[in-house]
């Protein structure tokens, strides 16, 4: 039988012992006071930062999201845990990063030992349902259209599930770009429709129970499907160029020169950043989103509402295109918004940096239940709360491979990175490293790993990753990510850290057991005998 004592009730002197959820004959009361009953999480695929318009104008129309925004707080800096839909989407899920996970790249499957927060939650009898993009049980892109445990088998909706309810004709229309071009084209085809459709069901029949719903639109995402008006409102639109569009990646990782190819040499001042389709299925989504938002101020106005991206898209920044082996912001960063009534105050921003690990353990502790050690990421309700307290004294990036059913995107290029609000340090294992001072150079355009006067920096920020490896049990952990050329003073050691690093307890594990004295460990690291 599993062990359920992974997560109790806070006490008074939780975080969110000031939050009041005003009356409403709709929505389900608090659990306790302070606690919140009911969580929805809605999610984008390939969703740039800036391609929301309360981030920055760029002639991209997202009302409801904006919306969003103007009812709660706007996370100005917040990251995902790995560019790459797969390994994100296990971080978002889970609170912990990829290579605890074991999904390092596309159609890896979650590990067995690996718990969703659906079934956390499910485990304490909040009613949880997922709805749309799945990516984690090592199929393929769609799924294999089996729930999950701990999500609601009624509401399972991914990818499979859709191409199965269609002709072999309409699933080759879902796929096909020019079916935008179609005016038969309605709503009621697309996939983040249906998405839509069952969210609001939900919300219409459960909302007096305490639940947790999570919304994962595969939209805009190629081949970004939408009918008009969207997929022809920016027909004529080109997205701003910024200046790291001239980047020639000189002094920058080769892998990186490899990836951008002829596009380092394209005429940059005829470059148009254009791509109708994909712009107008982020408006299109931002209007599926827009249903699910007014269902739930009708029937739980209380709720506790996320809203973010899975990872963004380079739009030929850095002569790159897409999102891959890099921790630039326009792959990395993505869109962060967070409204709750009662505890969030409308408008709201906060510039610190916050990551996609800060996630499960908030909804955990609004929930009222104990954020297990196991996970890598620490609640951020005290923020929610003041925007001027800092969740994270840095935030940590990765990426191991983009996927493992084919061999494109550079294959396996392991790389570690950690951003502490003003310098983001990248170590590309196999290749050379990266340092950037984002006040001075927000675009990341030079690169100063081994300009003498970052030195300090550097090496503090290389510490913090170092540690950061040791603490988040990386299985790619050793002396080599320690011992680089402009890090003097580092001796290769083949025990390194002598330490031993066993598994934090989560709940539905037993503690682990010495090797030494087959009795149960009372530390999870202490030196290795």
């Amino acid at each position: 039988m599993k062990r359920r004592d992974f997560m109790k009730a806070a006490g008074a002197a939780s975080v969110l012992s000031s939050l009041r959820v005003g009356p409403s004959s709709s929505a389900f009361p608090a659990t306790q006071p302070g606690q919140v009953g009911q969580t929805v999480f809605l999610m984008t695929d390939t969703t740039r930062w800036d391609m929301l318009h309360c981030y920055r104008d760029t002639g991209l129309k997202t009302p409801n999201l904006d919306r969003l925004a103007d009812g709660g707080l706007r996370f100005e800096r917040a990251y995902t845990c790995q560019p790459v839909c797969s390994p994100a989407r296990s971080s978002l899920l889970t609170g912990a990063f990829p290579h605890t996970t074991g999904v390092w790249g596309n159609d890896m499957p979650l590990g067995q030992n690996v718990k969703t927060i659906g079934q956390r939650l499910a485990d304490h009898g909040v009613h949880t349902c997922y709805i749309g993009k799945w990516h984690l049980d090592g199929t393929d892109y769609f799924g294999d259209g089996l729930c999950p445990e701990g999500w609601d088998k009624d509401y399972w909706y991914d990818g499979r599930r859709f191409l199965e309810g269609m002709s072999p004709e309409d699933r080759r229309r879902s796929r096909n770009p020019h079916t935008n071009l179609d005016p038969s084209l309605t709503e009621d085809f697309t996939f983040a429709h249906h998405c839509s459709d069952r969210a609001i069901d939900f919300l219409s029949k459960h909302h007096q129970e305490p639940f947790f719903l999570f919304v994962s639109y595969d939209e805009p995402h190629g081949p970004s499907i939408s009918p008009r008006p969207y997929s022809e409102m920016y027909r004529d639109f080109e997205f701003p160029k910024s200046r790291n569009i001239r980047d020639t990646l000189a002094g920058k990782p080769e892998h990186q020169r490899i990836w951008a190819g002829k596009r380092l040499t394209e005429n940059k001042d005829t470059l148009k950043i254009k791509d109708p389709f994909y712009f107008g299925c982020q408006t299109f989504v931002d209007n599926e989103i827009g249903r699910v938002l007014r269902a739930i101020d009708a029937y739980a106005p209380n709720a506790l509402v996320i809203y973010t991206s899975d990872h963004g898209n380079a739009l030929s920044s850095h002569c790159l295109e897409g999102k891959g082996p890099a921790m630039y912001d326009e792959i990395a960063r993505i869109p962060l918004l967070v409204r709750w009534p009662g505890l969030v105050a409308p408008g709201g921003v906060c510039s610190y940096p916050v990551s996609h690990i800060n996630l499960v353990p908030t909804i955990l502790d609004g929930m009222g239940y104990e954020v297990p050690k196991w996970m890598h990421g620490t609640s951020m309700t005290a923020t929610l709360r003041n925007p001027q307290v800092r969740p994270n004294d840095a935030v940590f990036i990765e990426f191991s491979r983009f996927e493992v059913d084919h061999d494109g995107y550079g294959g396996f290029q392991p790389i570690r990175c950690v951003f502490d609000g003003s310098h983001k340090l990248v170590i590309n294992l196999l290749d050379s490293d990266e340092l950037y001072d984002l006040d001075k150079d927000p675009e990341e355009m030079v690169n100063l790993i081994g300009s003498a006067e970052y030195a300090e920096v550097r090496n503090r920020l290389h510490d913090r990753l170092i540690q950061f490896t040791n603490d988040s049990r990386d299985p790619f952990r050793a002396y080599y990510w320690e011992c680089r050329p402009w890090r003097s003073g580092r001796v290769a050691s083949w025990d390194w850290t002598d330490k031993t690093r066993q598994r934090e307890e989560d709940g539905y594990e037993p503690r682990c057991i010495d090797y030494g004295t087959g009795l149960e460990m009372e530390t999870s690291v202490r030196k290795m005998e």
